[in-house]
């Protein structure tokens, strides 16, 4: 049983680690000799020297906020830290069904989040070995390869679906809806024929619109997940509320599938979730993978404060790895500040929905 005693400690330890990771990092990303060109170009016009004046976490105040723009365009390799100029690089997009999209660029960091994410997985129900079927976005997004890796990683083969959701995006904006209809069809078709290939297939990665999408086709055939043989489901998306989280449990799932629920993008990676549970009232808190990433939840008018633990805000992101130093991103959702746990000795969010001052803009599609 944890006592308040043990949990301060394990919180207090916690962000000793944070700290250290902070100033590594930093060094990392501001040293002539490893750093990423574009931060090292940033440095010229900073008030302060990152090198001497980071030493925690609270110390990035002095960056301000990291601008979204910033990931917009070229040159790419400005991104690149001087030390994995050599190394295969990959690049991901988030965003661009306008205008130019984001750009991140990845070495490795997607197979370490991901294994990092495999150890909250429960072998019970996503069984090392297993075969997956990704369900979700394709292209230039790095949640297909990421997922590839988490079931190579577990023993397993993965198989995939083409979904362009930039597409998806245009019809709604458009407002074709019958054309949307049709494409998650076809979205489902794919999966369909992957089920039922004699593939066994066991786990997945998909979005809880697919997920309502897919049952709702299997049930037409007198099928349903269970009977598919689907025991384990990673699921993440905009639409991952407890209300849906309850109708998917008590309606199509059932006691022998496993939900986990996941908040992540392309600059964080995964915030992981226990299955939620009716005596908790379906609540789903997200923690970050700190010192990797740092979630807070921030006043809606006042960015440099943290609201009181129970309270809503603006999530704010930091993302503190050797590939990439974001600090104090302001994201696109607002959520709930939520208390640090044994299982997670650092502040986590629930309730997470688009942020408010975008809310009306912020098209949610097929997937």
């Amino acid at each position: 049983m944890t006592t308040a005693a043990s949990l301060d400690a394990k919180v207090r330890q916690a962000r000793e680690q944070l700290d250290a990771h902070v100033r590594e990092i930093v060094r990392w990303h501001f040293n002539p000799e490893t750093g990423t060109p574009f931060w090292l170009e940033k440095a010229k016009t900073l008030s302060f020297d990152p090198l001497k004046d980071i030493r925690g976490f609270e110390d990035l105040k002095l960056f301000g906020h990291f601008e979204d723009d910033w990931l917009r365009g070229g040159p790419v390799r400005r991104w690149v830290p001087k030390a994995l100029q050599h190394k295969p690089i990959y690049v991901f997009e988030t965003g661009g069904t306008t205008g130019v999209p984001k750009s991140r660029i990845v070495i490795e960091d997607h197979w370490i989040d991901y294994e990092l994410f495999s150890a909250t997985l429960p072998d019970q129900y996503f069984p090392k070995g297993s075969n997956w079927l990704m369900l979700g976005p394709s292209g230039p997004r790095r949640l297909r390869l990421a997922v590839e890796h988490l079931c190579q990683y577990r023993g397993g083969i993965c198989f995939c679906v083409d979904l362009d959701p930039r597409w998806v995006i245009k019809l709604i904006k458009k407002g074709w809806m019958e054309h949307l209809k049709a494409y998650q069809d076809h979205v489902i078709d794919q999966a369909m024929t992957i089920l039922t290939a004699n593939h066994d297939i066991k786990c997945m990665f998909t979005t809880p619109k697919l997920l309502d999408a897919l049952a709702n086709r299997l049930e037409k055939e007198g099928s349903s997940i269970a009977k598919i043989g689907i025991t384990g489901i990673f699921c993440g998306g905009t639409e991952m509320t407890s209300q849906w989280a309850r109708f998917a449990i008590e309606e199509y799932l059932g006691p022998g599938v496993y939900l986990a629920p996941t908040y992540g993008n392309t600059l964080m990676g995964l915030a992981a979730a226990d299955m939620p549970r009716a005596e908790d009232g379906y609540k789903i808190t997200y923690f970050a993978p700190q010192p990797r990433a740092v979630v807070q939840v921030v006043d809606f008018d006042d960015y440099e404060k943290e609201v009181p633990y129970g309270a809503e805000g603006r999530v704010m992101l930091t993302t503190l790895t050797k590939e990439f130093f974001v600090p104090r991103f302001m994201e696109r959702d607002e959520g709930v500040r939520e208390k640090p746990c044994e299982k997670y000795p650092w502040d986590g969010v629930s309730g997470v929905k688009p942020f408010r001052g975008f809310a009306a803009t912020t098209t949610v599609g097929v997937y």
